[in-house]
């Protein structure tokens, strides 16, 4: 018998005040012994009705539940959620805008073959961070595995060089904002950082919520007009634009000067291409906030290929063949988000109106990036106290599942987007910047393929099959020794282009623009193991077991049981 009552009505049936209160947090009272209930049984109180202002004040105290690993974030994006994560996440502005320096930089032909050798590399990463996850799907991401199968030492300094990479970018991506809008107008900077630094501001009030269904739409905008670019480039390449005087282009431009400043200048394009796919791993963290990780993660993942093979390797293509890297504008500005090489190359079809719309697109992927910036940030900040290598603080949690400290942290650096208006200066920062967030991935991702390659030796190890989990990666844990090999070659190319840059001479200012996040790693590597004097763990001592999520109730035919079985779903996992 159950009957609800309000708490005015409780006079009538005293209650047991050795668990009154227990029972009231609960919605519940105990009646205690009467004619009409047995002795005991706990009555439903009628939930009290708040006021729309004081349920905003509430959703901002401590949660008042924990998930089974003991986190307060709450499991709310759906599949369709994580598809467009994954597949627009990372198209942004190392893609509209970055590419435009590496252009004038390296040439068409660095930016086609880095950004492939990068595309190649992220494929075998995030298939690793793939299976990784959702055997684990725990808050924080790639740092927690870090800690678990590298090392506690390792863990704590990718851990701090993942949330400074996302933390500057910030509001490095406020910047570009503003430098965006000067293709309309000359309107003060700090105008557009306030208006854009306040929309994002109130989307993380939506938490885990907005952050998804933000993501959905600004990635929907982008995918579409990525492609609508690359029709569009087509139809100029085959002169099919009567307002293009050029007729029929063909690999003109592309052939006339493939490769500039050497190997240098092939060297330097790597930076930049990292910046571009910068963010591609957030799939995996976002897997902890996911409502059922075991069938949307993999399914996200298997959308890496297409985007890597269309967004990247075909756009730039199309680029490359219809703007030269001598372009005045390019050359002059090869920052500037003002003269992104997707808009000269629709401007200089002729096509009017256009290339206002592909600016606004820009603008959109900005805001995407920045708020993809926030959400990472934050979310590792958070992991971070959970795990006890940041201030407990920021492990604080509201009703809502927001990480509310870090999120507060995060936003408010935002502010520091305001050192655009240093006259003159705003290019200076955008260049900072992008290298400082571009060679701190390359930590980030070689760091994920050595946890994977880890993983399987300890499974291997310990005698686990690898027929428990719930998403084997196609690439084996050969895919993680060639995306490590890729992230080691990638950092020796970049440290021979900071020791000397192109055009000028060996200088510290260059040096350290360009390699600031490697020595930031290893003093906080350092560091810790000089405060914490632990040695590295053997294959059979890592914890496989803690948090491991198995499945071994599959049907029979998702798991491949031979060799052409295996084939079947490396094809499958592409397609």
């Amino acid at each position: 018998m159950s009957t609800s009552i309000n708490e005015n009505n409780l006079e009538k049936y005293p209650p047991n005040k050795t668990n009154y209160e227990e029972a009231k947090d609960e919605k519940k009272v105990d009646l205690g012994p009467s004619d009409t209930s047995a002795e005991g049984e706990l009555y439903e109180l009628e939930p009290e009705k708040e006021g729309f202002f004081r349920g905003i004040i509430n959703d901002f105290k401590p949660a008042t539940s924990v998930r089974d690993d003991g986190v307060g974030l709450k499991r709310s994006l759906k599949g369709r959620h994580m598809q467009m994560i994954a597949i627009g996440g990372a198209i942004g502005t190392g893609l509209f805008v970055g590419s435009g320096s590496s252009l004038a930089t390296g040439g068409p032909a660095s930016v086609i073959i880095n950004y492939t050798l990068i595309g190649i590399m992220m494929f075998c990463t995030v298939y690793a961070l793939g299976e990784l996850a959702v055997a684990y799907p725990l808050a924080g991401g790639f740092y927690t595995y870090c800690m678990r199968f590298i090392d506690p030492g390792w863990g704590f300094a990718c851990g701090w060089n993942y949330f400074f990479n996302y933390f500057v970018t910030f509001p490095l991506e406020l910047t570009t904002c503003a430098i965006t809008f000067k293709y309309w107008t000359e309107i003060n900077s700090a105008a557009w950082i306030s208006i854009f630094l306040v929309l994002i501001i109130f989307v993380n009030l939506f938490g885990i919520k907005g952050y998804g269904e933000v993501e959905f739409v600004l990635s929907t905008v982008k995918v579409i007009a990525t492609t609508g670019f690359i029709i569009l480039a087509i139809i100029i390449n085959c002169g099919g634009v009567p307002t293009d005087d050029r007729g029929y282009i063909g690999g003109k431009i592309i052939s006339h000067q493939p490769f500039r400043h050497s190997f240098k200048g092939f060297c330097s394009v790597f930076t930049t291409a990292a910046f571009s796919f910068s963010g591609t791993e957030a799939v995996g963290l976002a897997a902890a906030e996911a409502e059922n990780p075991r069938k949307s993660l993999p399914h996200a993942t298997r959308q890496v290929f297409w985007r890597i093979a269309i967004f990247y390797v075909v756009g730039l293509l199309m680029v490359s063949l219809l703007v030269s890297p001598d372009d005045p504008e390019l050359m002059n500005n090869s920052s500037g988000a003002s003269v992104s090489p997707f808009v000269l190359a629709i401007r200089e079809a002729g096509i009017k109106g256009l290339p206002s719309v592909f600016n606004a697109v820009i603008i959109i992927s900005v805001i995407s990036v920045a708020n993809s910036c926030t959400y990472i940030a934050s979310r590792t900040l958070h992991a971070l106290a959970i795990n006890k290598n940041a201030p407990s603080f920021f492990s604080y949690t509201d009703r809502l599942g927001r990480p509310l400290m870090a999120m507060i942290v995060v936003l408010s650096f935002g502010f520091l987007a305001y050192i655009n208006e240093a006259k003159d200066k705003s290019t200076t920062v955008f260049n900072w910047l992008l290298s400082i967030s571009g060679l701190s991935s390359f930590f980030s991702w070689g760091s994920i393929n050595l946890c994977h390659i880890i993983f399987r030796l300890a499974m291997k190890k310990q005698g686990r099959s690898l027929d428990t989990l719930g998403f084997v990666s196609p690439m084996g844990i050969w895919g993680s020794c060639i995306g490590l090999g890729f992230n080691i070659l990638c950092l020796i190319a970049q440290f021979y282009v900071s020791l000397f840059p192109i055009g000028g001479k060996p200088n510290a200012s260059s040096f350290f623009q360009g390699y600031l996040a490697a020595i930031v790693v290893i003093t906080f590597f350092i560091g810790y193991k000089i405060y914490d004097r632990s040695y590295i763990r053997s294959l059979n001592d890592i914890d496989l077991d803690t948090g491991l999520h198995t499945f071994e109730d599959l049907l029979d035919d998702e798991k491949p049981k031979d060799a052409k079985g295996r084939v079947k779903q490396v094809l499958h996992s592409i397609c």
